[in-house]
């Protein structure tokens, strides 16, 4: 039996992939593709570590498989172009141990996205599917308060 080819389209650039359709969209990605950058942390879809966009909305890449994707753009942390955002993230020094950084970045710039002035409450409900072992949130807060006044 032979596997059906799905076809993705990451990052701006198709894709053939000999893969099983139900398989996490996750998995393809680094496995397959080779783009490390979205992180596998819970398995669950609990922590967003993996988060990824789908059509430009936030989607977690653990729960997600090639099926659901087929004919829609997926953008990774390698494709995430929002400067302003990545630029504050390093200005208010939010990484540590950097692990759920890429899934951070994909959530706030989804946030940032469809809300490019949020309020406190705002970026809080939006962030809250994101866990960062080194409870580094009030930065993480900031960082988004700061890129949405750039």
């Amino acid at each position: 039996m032979t596997t059906p080819t799905q076809k993705l389209m990451v990052n701006g650039k198709d894709f053939s992939l000999d893969a099983d359709p139900n398989m996490p969209v996750l998995w393809a990605l680094r496995d397959i593709l080779g783009l490390t950058g979205t992180k596998f942390g819970c398995g669950a879809g609990l922590c967003g570590a993996c988060t990824i966009h789908v059509d430009g909305s936030p989607m977690r890449g653990c729960l997600t498989s090639l099926k659901q994707v087929q004919g829609k753009q997926v953008t990774t942390i390698e494709g995430l172009e929002a400067e302003k955002l990545k630029q504050a993230w390093l200005e208010h020094n939010v990484p540590q141990c950097g692990y759920c950084q890429a899934g951070q970045l994909m959530s706030a710039a989804a946030l940032l996205t469809t809300t490019p002035k949020p309020t406190e409450t705002q970026i809080v409900d939006a962030m809250s599917g994101n866990i960062c072992r080194c409870g580094t949130y009030p930065r993480i807060k900031a960082a988004i308060q700061s890129a949405s006044e750039a």
